[in-house]
């Protein structure tokens, strides 16, 4: 079996991490991903420092996983996801053709309708050209809300905050860059509640299993007692491959039953 392909996901902005404004990416890119076969592996929030971005852009560069960037690519003070990239990315920012006719064109618009100035040449105009600059050799991504561009470069996809315009943006780029990985990586799990156990009991047949099925990843997330209810443990295991995943399954219930727990059955998929 092929190594499979993690994706991430960075969300961008000291207005969530202050409490601002509440993430609405983390779940939503969860939801895209599945629908697709697909899964998270991370997830991380970052403030808008340039060089916290630029060393959390280098260490995603440099993991090979496929990432989702969401916020920092306006056009205010604040927005320093673009110049962090191209930091990381050792490359030189370039206005992108495309984009800057996409921002023109979205920009005349708006003219017609008294908003803007139709003369590209204002400050203000210039300013939204320039949420066409881009690492060099990066790609747009359309975005259907208001047509300004976000890009991708290197497995990555960098896309406004706003969940409007960023979840068309994301799923675009799934359904155009990695259609070939659509339902190749699906991830099923099996558990058990698990009582009259303690983890310290089972844990060494947790890693066993991970040692015997190489494919196959253990989970064990215990529970309190709760409004008069015992505690128990949702332990299991997960992976793609069905027959290493059932006879770890197995393996797992009968170590239950050997080392004095009781479960009750359920499936989690």
């Amino acid at each position: 079996m092929s190594q499979q392909r993690k994706f991430g996901l960075i969300v961008v902005g000291d207005e969530i991490l202050s409490g601002r404004r509440q993430d609405a990416h983390f779940s939503k890119v969860i939801e895209l991903l599945g629908k697709r076969g697909l899964q998270l592996s991370w997830a991380h929030f970052v403030p808008d420092d340039f060089d916290t971005l630029v060393q959390e852009y280098q260490r995603s560069f440099a993991s090979g996983d496929i990432v989702f960037s969401s916020g920092g690519i306006g056009s205010t003070p604040d927005d320093k996801t673009r110049d962090a990239v191209a930091h990381a990315l050792e490359l030189p920012l370039q206005l992108h053709p495309e984009a800057a006719e996409l921002i023109t064109q979205r920009t005349l618009k708006m003219a017609e309708k008294g908003v803007y100035s139709s003369d590209m040449g204002t400050p203000e105009n210039q300013r939204r050209l320039a949420m066409g600059l881009f690492p060099q050799g990066a790609e747009i991504v359309p975005n259907a809300y208001n047509q300004i561009p976000g890009f991708f470069i290197k497995d990555h996809t960098f896309v406004p905050g706003f969940p409007e315009m960023a979840w068309s943006m994301i799923e675009w780029v799934l359904d155009t860059h990695y259609a070939y990985l659509h339902n190749t990586q699906i991830e099923q799990s099996q558990s058990v509640f698990v009582y009259n156990l303690p983890e310290s009991r089972i844990t060494a047949t947790l890693e066993f299993i991970e040692n015997k099925w190489p494919s196959v990843k253990t989970f064990s997330l215990p529970t309190v007692e709760r409004n008069g209810q015992p505690p128990y443990i949702d332990l299991g295991v997960k992976g793609a491959d069905q027959q290493a995943l059932q006879e770890a399954f197995d393996h797992l219930k009968e170590a239950v039953l050997r080392l004095g727990g009781h479960f009750m059955d359920k499936l989690d998929n």
